[in-house]
């Protein structure tokens, strides 16, 4: 068991990773935001904890936390100019920002490193550290689904005017949906900076991002644990499909077509449906046999 851990142990260490991703695009999909700004705030937390380590010599555990700051700051001003749009022009202003934070990292050569990146990056992250950070984030995440702001998220996903005739201010629920979704994504980006020693521009591009809104997809959008399982789908699967060389992606591709075919809601949300339905109609098929029975 010992060494099975450490053949895959890499592997383990990434599907974390990826599942922090994954759980910062759920949160502003979940609440009705067309949003794919994570792998733009992944970027800077990322940049941001970089240049703090080596700079400045602080381990990542005070980074991290700075970090995440940096990414809530990001998602809070970004949702400023986005509370007009909806559907695809959010989807299009995200990508737009995106591409900026791309740029930026890029030509800012005397912060950045530009093309090259930045590299020696002191690595200070485990993989108990990113276990750690994980199960914070779903603490807290899974706490906020079973308050009111939870059930509201669910309300503007669902309708966003009849929630809004319900009282609920829409503009103030999006900010905070951008804010959760940046500090998630500023923390993981500071633990994949202190984790795999370099950084470059090309890292947070369009594979990054499509892996992402991915594993929200297949995982599912409702459940805290869609992501999770999305994110170990989109990390294990291309290690388990290594036989099929290039034909990985097309495998890649091929399930998540028929993941939206099948399970329309993702994986997790699919099933716990299934689970739901057949537990109704369990119930109710008893009381009409009674019913029969007395007639």
């Amino acid at each position: 068991m010992i060494n099975f851990f450490y053949a895959y142990q890499p592997l383990i260490d990434f599907f974390l990773l990826n599942a922090g991703f994954a759980l910062s695009q759920y949160i502003v999909l979940r609440a009705g935001v067309f949003s794919i700004a994570t792998v733009g705030i992944v970027s800077i937390g990322a940049y941001s904890a970089a240049i703090v380590m080596k700079s400045l010599g602080l381990s990542i555990w005070i980074a991290a936390p700075f970090s995440a700051l940096v990414g809530l700051a990001v998602g809070l001003l970004l949702s400023v100019p986005l509370a007009r749009l909806r559907g695809p022009y959010q989807a299009i202003a995200t990508l737009a920002f995106v591409q900026i934070v791309a740029a930026v990292a890029l030509y800012a050569e005397p912060l950045t490193g530009g093309a090259l990146g930045m590299n020696d990056i002191p690595k200070q992250v485990s993989t108990l550290g990113l276990v750690f950070a994980l199960a914070f984030v779903l603490y807290i995440l899974g706490s906020l689904s079973r308050s009111r702001i939870g059930a509201i998220f669910d309300a503007l996903r669902q309708d966003e005017a009849v929630a809004g005739s319900l009282g609920i201010s829409i503009s103030f629920h999006h900010a905070l949906a951008f804010a959760l979704s940046g500090a998630i994504a500023g923390l993981f980006g500071a633990l994949q900076a202190g984790y795999i020693y370099s950084i470059e521009p090309h890292q947070y591009g369009f594979v990054m991002l499509t892996m992402t809104l991915a594993a929200v997809i297949l995982g599912g959008r409702r459940s805290i644990w869609g992501p999770v399982v999305g994110a170990a789908i989109m990390t294990f699967l291309p290690e388990i499909a290594r036989p099929l060389a290039e034909n990985r992606l097309l495998l890649n591709g091929l399930l998540l077509v028929v993941v939206i075919i099948f399970l329309p809601r993702g994986v997790v949300d699919g099933l716990i449906a299934l689970v739901r339905r057949r537990r109704t109609s369990a119930v109710t098929w008893p009381a009409e046999s009674s019913k029969e029975v007395r007639t």
